[in-house]
């Protein structure tokens, strides 16, 4: 499921259309096309993105004209979870078996 990645409202409908750089949330209204919405955006990569951009795109959550841009259709790269998922996720971590 493609999530905004400041809120995590969906973003499914943008999956068979391209994305603007005008385009932004409908329910937080931030940007859509922005590298934190991005297929490649990685923050251990080298310009935190997995392709070879040409330009450093300082504002990661602002509206850019990278051309790789692609929607991440497995959610926001920069999407937080609750405090309850990420406690839930360390205790199963370290759970003994």
């Amino acid at each position: 499921m493609a999530a905004c990645f400041n809120c995590g409202a969906s973003l499914d409908a943008y999956l068979l259309s391209k994305v603007g750089r005008q385009d932004s949330c409908s329910k937080c209204g931030r940007d859509l096309r922005c590298c934190k919405n991005c297929e490649f955006y990685e923050p251990n990569s080298h310009w935190e993105c997995r392709e070879e951009v040409a330009e450093h795109v300082l504002d990661k959550e602002k509206a850019n004209f990278c051309d790789f841009f692609k929607l991440n259709p497995k959610g926001a790269a920069g999407f937080s979870k609750s405090k309850d998922d990420i406690l839930s996720a360390a205790e199963n971590l370290f759970k003994k078996k």
